[in-house]
């Protein structure tokens, strides 16, 4: 099958959306499929035998780390050339409005994947009476699509409550292989913790931006105060987080790829997430691969992959001390750690890409044999 994917974020950008695409990409080319990546352009011109195809954009006032592209003339042309099967729109915003219009245009059948909770984080940027408004607008966007997929059960209740129809569960999946326990180490743990190994070290991994709500970590380490913090990843909150955290024991890290962010999600003592807007999680998955016990909100798709007690703690968010109590929880539990780690490992094994892949090949092949009924029809 052919697949023109258009998707609103890709390489060098560095999130869960954009690793969750390196990984299908990779293993539907592996199967036979042939892709053709539309993406802002960030200088990549092919992946894993796929063809990227960049497009200009101009950075999102917001997040600067994210463009905004509009198709240009001879886009059709680009995708006529390839001859797509099936069009795939991820995350529908700018770009994918495009993927819709050559979808509706051209005749192809259109998947739509959703990955970013945008209501919820309409309004961590202050822009909470607009969510109304976003929410029409997805329902807009997904309902053009023959199927809209979701990575959690949440996110696909959630859908279906807000009119959005033909959801379905687009599972979870995780590199098993890159991330593993036995990459702990001494080094990196000192070099995380500024030189302080034996402290208790709490690890955070991902976007730094206001709806990550990494600011409600600095309580937690004002009630563990021998406690470490390493942030790893970057994104436009940092400063005013370097700002907020100044006097604690943070260490602002900045970006880590391959065996050293897997290393540091091993070396770490817990994986603490305060967001409360996630589809997923995929850092989640990856610090459990690690076996690392995750302290995590009880919101979004989280409960799908943590069990509270088994292999990780969860707080509920509307508890201002939940954060504070289930981290101290799972430090003071020694004896109970080990489990939690082969816990969190064994959850994560049961979620490798390659059945992640298969699932949506299936998902594809069954929107075109629908597609060609209907035509035939």
């Amino acid at each position: 099958m052919r697949i023109a994917l258009f998707t609103e974020t890709f390489l060098p950008k560095v999130d869960g959306i954009v690793t969750r695409l390196r990984h299908t990409i990779d293993h539907l080319q592996r199967n036979g499929d042939r892709v053709l990546v539309l993406a802002p352009d960030g200088g990549l011109r092919e992946y894993k035998g796929a063809k990227v195809h960049g497009i200009p954009g101009l950075p999102l006032p917001l997040y600067p780390e994210l463009k905004l592209a509009f198709p240009p003339i001879g886009t059709k042309e680009v995708i006529e050339k390839f001859k797509p099967d099936l069009i795939h729109v991820v995350n529908p915003a700018i770009l994918g409005l495009g993927g819709i219009y050559y979808a509706k245009t051209m005749k192809i059948p259109l998947v739509a994947s959703y990955h970013t909770h945008l209501p919820q984080y309409a309004q961590h940027y202050g822009l909470g009476a607009l969510e109304g408004v976003v929410w029409e607008f997805l329902k807009a966007t997904h309902n053009q699509a023959k199927l809209n997929l979701c990575t959690s059960t949440a996110m696909v209740e959630e859908l279906l409550n807000h009119g959005i129809e033909r959801v379905d569960l687009w599972q979870r999946g995780v590199d098993t292989e890159m991330f593993q326990p036995d990459l702990a180490s001494q080094e990196m743990r000192s070099r995380l913790s500024q030189g302080n190994p034996d402290s208790p070290l709490l690890l955070y991994v991902g976007r730094v931006s206001a709806e990550k709500q990494i600011d409600q970590i600095k309580p937690v380490l004002e009630a563990i105060p021998e406690a470490r913090l390493a942030i790893v990843g970057d994104g436009p909150n940092r400063e005013a987080l370097e700002a907020t955290f100044a006097g604690t024991n943070t260490n602002f890290v900045g970006y880590l790829e391959g065996l050293e962010l897997a290393s540091a999600y091993a070396s770490a003592d817990a994986f603490i997430f305060p967001s409360r807007t996630e589809t997923l999680g995929l850092v989640l998955l990856e610090a459990m691969a690690a076996g690392c016990p995750v302290v995590a909100a009880n919101s979004g798709g989280i409960p799908d992959i943590v069990t509270d007690g088994e292999n990780g703690y969860l707080f509920e968010v509307d508890d201002p001390d939940g954060a504070i109590t289930a981290t101290k929880r799972l430090l003071e539990a020694t004896a109970e750690r080990e489990t939690l780690r082969n816990n969190a490992r064994k959850e994560a094994e049961k979620w490798g890409w390659a059945a992640a892949t298969k699932q949506l090949q299936g998902y594809y092949q069954s929107v075109v044999n629908a597609e060609c009924l209907t035509t035939a029809a």
